[in-house]
């Protein structure tokens, strides 16, 4: 009896495990590249971070996804600050930007966790 019943489990195993290999499709991923950079005095208090980037999404088959972007806060009197935003990507040239107070700077940025899509067939 104990045999039927881990033969039956592990059978299910496998057929569960094939239906989801199949059902999985390739995963592609755009390439996101900075073009231009800025950062910009909006008023007394306030300054704006603000990458233009070309995104390469050619091999995707989704038409925008999501990625972030983490900063490094240089401040005046405090200690750096690591955050981070999240934004979405769309193919061609796209803008995004940051909010930061008239005394902060930006230390140091990475592009990160740029969210996988389907291939394009």
């Amino acid at each position: 009896m104990f045999r039927s019943r881990s033969s039956a489990f592990v059978a299910g195993l496998l057929v569960l495990l094939g239906v989801t290999h199949a059902a999985a499709e390739p995963l592609c991923q755009p390439v996101l590249t900075i073009e231009a950079l800025k950062f910009a005095n909006v008023n007394v208090a306030q300054r704006v971070w603000t990458a233009q980037l070309d995104v390469d999404a050619s091999r995707c088959a989704a038409a925008s996804g999501r990625f972030a972007i983490d900063f490094v806060r240089l401040k005046e009197g405090a200690p750096d600050l690591r955050f981070t935003e999240h934004f979405t990507w769309k193919p061609g040239r796209i803008e995004v930007s940051a909010d930061f107070a008239a005394d902060e700077y930006v230390l140091d940025f990475s592009i990160r966790d740029v969210a996988p899509c389907a291939c394009r067939q």
